[in-house]
């Protein structure tokens, strides 16, 4: 008969407890942003209009145009992709704002001195950036519906969609997270964020193809972690044929990014109150 030892007992048990320890704490960060954001819609309903007319109005127009090459598929499909992509994007970029507003309330404070990991203060924050990543999803199928863009509506390519736009809100709202640390005020944070956003979304392939772009901005594009969001939705919206990359490839691209960006939300958080 063998006995264990006492120490590796006690670090089985624990390694559990921990894991255990972390999601729960994720959840409820999560469930506290979630609550906020179901107190007061607003802010995600408003930013759904500039989207919705990118679609109607920009992709109308320019379908007629026809001056971008999509091959056998409208530009308005082509576009639809990207638009959420867009979406997401302007959405998440400026959740660094709450960060800060709650650094001048204290509530960093507090939850810093808690017993929390920091690791799931930034993923519960993530995750729940998340949530409004999905929201915007839905409303762009539903203007999809209502204008009959023809794009794929299977089970398993709305959840694709539906997961890709919460881990590129997740994305989005880190790296919104990692300047709120960097910079420390809101009036700067704005600066900055309406600084990146438009190049984020122009040196991407949200509204026309890669292969029409000049060689220095396919460089910039490569580098733009929006493009490989944009790619995995177009691939999920449209078909394969329409993407640069495979779904598995755009997948881990962006999933890699977003663990970076976690890890050094997670060493600049403490930073915040400094």
């Amino acid at each position: 008969m063998t006995y264990a030892q006492p120490g590796a007992q006690l670090a089985v048990s624990a390694e559990p407890s921990a894991v255990y320890s972390f999601f729960r704490e994720t959840a409820a960060i999560a469930e506290i942003e979630l609550k906020k954001l179901l107190r007061d819609p607003t802010e995600v309903l408003s930013r759904a209009v500039q989207p919705v007319l990118w679609i109607v109005i920009f992709g109308n127009v320019f379908s007629r145009v026809r001056a971008i090459p999509t091959g056998n598929v409208s530009y308005v499909a082509f576009m639809t992709p990207g638009i959420l992509a867009q979406s997401v994007l302007f959405v998440a970029i400026f959740y660094g704002i709450a960060v800060i507003w709650e650094r001048d309330l204290g509530i960093v404070h507090k939850m810093l001195v808690s017993p929390a990991h920091r690791s799931a203060l930034v993923y519960g924050k993530a995750a729940s950036a998340g949530f409004r990543g999905a929201i915007q999803a839905t409303i762009i199928y539903i203007v999809a519906f209502l204008m009959r863009i023809p794009i794929r509506w299977t089970p398993l390519s709305i959840l694709g969609v539906l997961f890709g736009a919460m881990l590129g809100s997740a994305i989005f709202a880190t790296f919104s997270f990692i300047i709120a640390c960097l910079v420390k005020s809101r009036e700067r944070f704005m600066g900055v964020g309406q600084l990146m956003t438009m190049p984020l979304f122009f040196a991407s392939n949200a509204i026309y193809p890669i292969a029409i772009m000049p060689h220095w901005l396919r460089v910039v594009a490569f580098l733009n972690p929006l493009t490989y969001l944009v790619d995995a939705l177009r691939s999920l919206m449209i078909g394969p044929g329409q993407s640069s990359h495979s779904l598995f490839t755009n997948f881990g691209v962006i999933g890699i990014i977003f663990v970076i960006l976690a890890a050094i939300a997670t060493r600049l958080y403490p930073t915040l109150v400094r």
